[in-house]
């Protein structure tokens, strides 16, 4: 693995959700990534063992003991990275805070992802991606009319947590390069999700987008953008927001057996309902399976709605290698490409072979910290 990040070090504080999937991303793009671990797994073993950590070396340090303090101090004197995702004020207490960090190393960009932020008076209080997406507007957007639906925890912690905080990263990394100082990176995923809604609230600004659940263009209610139940149980999704596209759906369907003329107006939301019940009829005439084959090449913006095991297989992710395993154990490429300093999609599933120090699917072969140190230290 050779990606573009290839010697920049990181240090990971172990910690559950975004934190190791930015620490994974990083890996990911080629970065030299420690990964710190409590003296024990916690129970139920979450913190080893799967591709969420692949890619980095695992050391474990018991941080109330001052020998094993130093010695992750010792690393951070070495590394360009500290990421952690503790509640605010848990590294200070451990003794690496910010302020501890940046003085053994200036130069460090010291990342902190949280859901509430460093500041603020929620910061201090617990949450999950659902308490996140709920305050910030996010989550009353989502699902049907009768109630908000969470989309599982993709938005919050992922999209509006770790994306951002590997963004910061790199934003700073790339600051550090003129002033040649670190800096740290409050991450938040209210902040996060809210960026992420910036279109949503812009349709809102000008008058095209309601609040009220499932009335709107992106949200289910539009009948040419939304999902229809097929024969057999399964779904497709359409997106034929496009009149060109549109006219390519009803064609493939043969509603009506006419022309759109003879359906209800698509740009009236008014009779939007009567319009899904024609669609809805059409589809349910063949299974999920069918209706691919019909619109296969067809610039309609009709896909099959696929399991994670079925979307391994498809041919474009094949082709890409954008997913690898099947069954139960499908495993997701690094992302994105590159031209020159690329990471080999398929590294995904070999998790962490090539790449220094042990495979994280073998947490009981964890590195010597000391060792890791000095290796940091050689020329």
């Amino acid at each position: 693995m050779s990606g573009p990040l290839q010697g920049i070090k990181v240090v990971e504080l172990s910690a559950m959700g975004p934190a190791p999937h930015a620490a994974m991303m990083l890996a990911d793009l080629g970065a030299d990534v420690v990964r710190v671990v409590g003296p024990a797994p916690p129970v139920g073993g979450y913190d080893v063992g799967t591709h969420l950590q692949r890619s980095r070396t695992t050391v474990r340090a018991n941080l109330k003991d001052a020998g094993d303090l130093a010695a992750v101090l010792d690393l951070v004197a070495e590394a360009d990275v500290f990421l952690e995702g503790c509640r605010p004020g848990t590294t200070e207490r451990l003794g690496l805070g910010p302020d501890e960090c940046l003085a053994a190393n200036p130069r460090l960009v010291y990342g902190r992802m949280t859901g509430w932020g460093q500041s603020g008076p929620l910061a201090p209080r617990a949450g999950h991606d659902i308490n996140y997406i709920a305050l910030t507007g996010a989550l009353h957007a989502m699902g049907p009319a009768a109630q908000p639906m969470p989309p599982l925890n993709l938005v919050g912690d992922f999209g509006g947590g770790s994306m951002f905080v590997v963004t910061g990263i790199l934003a700073a990394l790339l600051e550090r390069g003129r002033s040649g100082r670190g800096q740290v990176v409050d991450a938040a995923m209210v902040d996060g999700v809210s960026v992420l809604s910036q279109i949503i609230l812009e349709l809102r600004s000008v008058g095209m987008w309601s609040d009220a659940r499932g009335t709107n263009l992106l949200d289910g209610a539009a009948p040419f953008y939304r999902t229809y139940a097929c024969a057999g149980g399964g779904f497709v999704a359409v997106g034929a927001i496009e009149p060109q596209f549109y006219a390519a759906l009803l064609d493939g369907l043969g509603v009506a057996g006419g022309p759109a003329a003879s359906l209800p107006d698509r740009d009236d939301p008014a009779q939007w309902p009567a319009l899904a019940e024609v669609l809805a009829r059409a589809f349910a005439a063949r299974t999920r399976d069918e209706w691919a084959q019909v619109f296969d090449g067809v610039d309609a913006c009709v896909t099959p709605v696929l399991t994670y095991a079925e979307a391994a297989r498809h041919p474009h992710l094949a082709a890409r290698r954008t997913l690898s395993g099947s069954g139960d154990h499908v495993v997701a490429a690094p992302a994105p490409r590159f031209s020159r300093s690329q990471t080999d999609p398929g590294s995904a599933s070999t998790a962490g072979k090539g790449r220094p120090g042990p495979s994280p699917n073998h947490p009981e072969e964890d590195a010597d910290i000391r060792v890791v140190a000095a290796s940091w230290r050689a020329p």
